[in-house]
């Protein structure tokens, strides 16, 4: 009998994790009974009774797995890691706040038995704020049209994902994994289909501006050379056009000495426009460092603080974590 393995990371969810298992498992009963199951929720240090609701769970039904990250690891390293703690032939990532419609998963199996090794829901209509949505459809065009590696448009990283792929991930060396890059990337046959992304059906959601600003650097400064060169582009004009003018003026003031008063506003605005420009392409820089800093230094994608209704014992957990990300 095949299993599939269903990862739901969480960060304060406690409204949703027992309503969002239910209605995986009724998926499962339904539509999917030939197959064997475990669902694995990975909690991102919750403030609320989100642990408390998944400890519940897994007393009750030892096919519901959880992992307690002994602090928040950010919205990227915990899904990935989830990932590579799964044991079916294939694992489903899902969001916590049925924003992807739990109907999907019996789609996305029947196109993962078809010969697909990733299966990609794609939103093509979406619930959520119209202006998030515009804002994210630019920044999908941007990061597709500057980008070196093919990008998927409106693709969250939620998805199927077959046993060979996840193998993949595992022997991949990355602490700072963009598993939507990661995925276009690597070329593995795919599948992508469409759904309509929900509300949000209870709770807050993390996400904010920063945190969307933080995504959207860490795509572009791993997919792309397109911006330093921008850079590198934009300082050669910007001091070829200033030269120019300022030999116009030069040559102006020659020929109208006593006439023609430069005076100090061409400085002043050459000045902050030149000193704009070099804060700005100095911190593009200095985010292209940053993440490659990040990738120097090596660390763990997460350290576990408790796993529940996994064979090995808890205090394994660390080593595992160490070893999953050494490769």
């Amino acid at each position: 009998m095949k299993k599939i393995s269903v990862l739901i990371p969480c960060y304060n969810e406690e409204e949703n994790v027992v309503p969002l298992s239910e209605a995986i498992i009724e998926q499962f009963e339904k539509y999917l009974p030939q197959y064997d199951y475990e669902i694995v929720f990975i909690d991102n240090d919750s403030r609320d009774t989100t642990r408390a609701k998944l400890t519940g769970l897994c007393a009750n039904n030892k096919k519901i797995k959880a992992i307690f990250n002994a602090k928040n690891f950010g919205q990227f390293n915990s899904p990935f890691y989830g990932i590579l703690q799964t044991t079916g032939d294939c694992t489903i990532s899902m969001c916590c706040d049925f924003q992807d419609p739990v109907e999907l998963i019996p789609r996305m199996v029947h196109e993962w038995e078809q010969g697909y090794k990733i299966v990609c829901p794609i939103k093509t209509t979406s619930k959520e704020n119209p202006v998030m949505r515009f804002l994210r459809s630019i920044y999908y065009k941007l990061i597709k049209k500057m980008s070196d590696v093919e990008q998927i448009e409106h693709f969250t990283g939620s998805g199927l994902y077959d046993k060979d792929f996840v193998e993949v991930l595992r022997s991949l060396k990355d602490p700072t994994p963009f598993l939507r890059g990661i995925v276009a990337e690597l070329g593995f046959k795919r599948k992508e289909i469409p759904y309509e992304q929900q509300k949000r059906r209870a709770g807050k959601t993390s996400n904010n501006w920063y945190r969307l600003y933080d995504a959207a650097m860490l795509s572009f400064t791993s997919y792309t050379k397109v911006g330093m060169r921008i850079c590198t582009i934009s300082g050669f004009l910007i001091s070829f056009v200033s030269m120019m003018i300022g030999l116009v003026f030069l040559i102006m003031k020659l020929v109208n000495w006593a006439k023609f008063d430069v005076g100090s506003a061409p400085l002043l605005i050459g000045m902050f426009v030149l000193g704009g420009l070099q804060l700005f392409f100095i911190g593009f820089l200095g985010e292209y460092m940053m993440s490659i800093n990040q990738r120097i230094m090596n660390r763990p994608l997460v350290i576990e603080e408790k796993r529940l209704n996994f064979d090995e014992p808890d205090d394994l957990s660390e080593k595992k974590t160490e070893e999953c990300h050494n490769g």
